[in-house]
């Protein structure tokens, strides 16, 4: 017998909350309108229409995959992202609000070429390169499915950019403007309290550097200015514990200039300095 959409939605709250899943009700609508093929505002107009059986199974699917705790952007296949839309996959950090402190502390800069060291889903540097016509840029990750995604993303999105496999800079030649990165920061010992959805369904290596959380950032503050023109700037994202840590690196590193920006909630989330060689 076919459900409506009330009936449908009703039941799949009860399974989203039964699995411990944090806002089991908003998750529900945004699964059920990606069933129906509708936007999340529309959904509640179809709600006394019986469920057709395509979007039924469609639906019953993505409840199951949101129960075991994948993310919704996993299921739905993208997420939104400063002004534009990403693919992403189990191969990607998903790309998060907090993130954007990057993107407006970068376009702040002076700048018209970018790096960005583990781009994954190609966010951050093709967020940037849509805000700056004419400026070139280049993302490298060590995982080559990750740039298989962020190459995708880019030519969905019309912008111009090149992609390579590297272990931070060691594909990378050349100097850049700026150089950007998001780096695994998470500590080993944090691991643990991270949500099942980030913690079983994100890149393990895109989180943690199984050590102390600050091994990438010696990696980006060593490295960083023989890959920056004089005057360039270097802007990384943090945990919220780590600014005074990391902006030490960057001036042990010969960087200047060195600021704090912080997210929407108030956190330190990004470090940047200028390179003076």
């Amino acid at each position: 017998m076919s459900q409506t959409g009330h009936q449908a939605l009703a039941e799949a709250v009860r399974r989203l909350a039964a699995a411990g899943v944090p806002d089991a009700a908003g998750d529900a609508l945004a699964l059920l309108g990606f069933a129906l093929g509708v936007p999340r505002h529309s959904v509640r107009g179809e709600l006394s229409q019986p469920l057709p059986a395509p979007a039924q199974t469609v639906f019953a699917a993505a409840i199951e995959a949101r129960a075991a705790r994948q993310p919704v952007s996993q299921i739905l296949g993208w997420r939104e992202f400063w002004k534009h839309r990403f693919r992403v996959t189990q191969d990607t950090l998903d790309p998060r609000p907090e993130t954007e402190t990057l993107v407006a502390a970068a376009l702040e800069l002076p700048w018209d070429s970018v790096l960005d060291l583990g781009t994954g889903t190609g966010a951050i540097l093709l967020s940037l390169l849509a805000e700056r016509p004419g400026a070139r840029g280049l993302g490298v990750d060590l995982s080559e499915a990750a740039l298989d995604v962020a190459r995708d993303n880019a030519q969905a999105l019309g912008i111009a950019a090149d992609f390579r496999r590297s272990d931070w800079f060691s594909g990378v030649g050349g100097r850049f403007g700026l150089i950007v990165s998001n780096p695994p920061y998470i500590a080993l010992d944090e691991m643990a309290a991270l949500s099942p959805e980030v913690r079983e369904w994100e890149p393990r290596a895109a989180l943690t550097d199984e050590g102390d959380g600050l091994s990438a950032y010696r990696a980006i503050a060593a490295g960083a200015g023989a890959h920056l023109l004089p005057g360039g700037w270097l802007a990384v994202e943090i945990g919220p514990t780590q600014g005074a840590a990391v902006a030490a690196l960057m001036a042990a590193a010969g960087f200047g200039e060195i600021a704090l920006r912080q997210d929407l909630d108030g956190r330190d989330r990004v470090v940047m300095g200028q390179f003076l060689p």
